[in-house]
């Protein structure tokens, strides 16, 4: 699976990088940031960043809990499980299952998106409103963790 790193920018206009170069300026300058390294550092830290500075070469990524990158992949994958619609663990669930079947995380060195700003989804607003919405959530995990071991004979725990 190539993880392709992923950052952000608090501005609503971005005129895009047209190089890693460009980017790591920017991000030295305080203008971009790695993706949601405010809020959920776990989702993207195993990408290591600071290795990817100064990458030539793609290079393999350990998958850990919590892990969500932005991955390209062959389009015969498992799909998304459908239980995890709206806010909250489709891209982890996701890369779990990758994990399990024995993919490999391989880091694009030259490769990189943008996130933008927008409005609230109303899905992440119930996420951070509603103790329901968040009790739901994890319910659905583990029970997707379940399956996912009996499916595959793995044995991932949650933290």
């Amino acid at each position: 699976a190539w993880v392709v790193p992923a950052f952000e920018t608090q501005r609503y206009r971005l005129s895009f990088p047209h190089s890693k170069a460009e980017l790591l300026n920017r991000l030295d300058m305080g203008e971009l940031f790695t993706f949601r390294y405010h809020v959920w550092t776990k989702g993207h830290a195993p990408t290591n960043f600071a290795k990817w500075r100064t990458a030539t070469t793609p290079y393999k990524v350990q998958w850990e809990e919590d892990f969500e990158p932005y991955v390209v992949v062959r389009k015969d994958v498992p799909a998304y499980d459908a239980r995890f619609v709206g806010f909250g663990w489709n891209k982890v669930s996701h890369i779990m299952e990758l994990h399990v079947l024995g993919y490999e995380f391989v880091v694009l060195p030259n490769a990189f998106i943008i996130h933008t700003p927008h409005a609230p989804s109303f899905d992440i607003a119930k996420f951070r409103t509603s103790p329901q919405y968040k009790n739901c959530v994890k319910i659905l995990k583990k029970e997707f963790v379940e399956d996912l071991n009996r499916k595959y004979g793995s044995n991932i725990s949650l933290a």
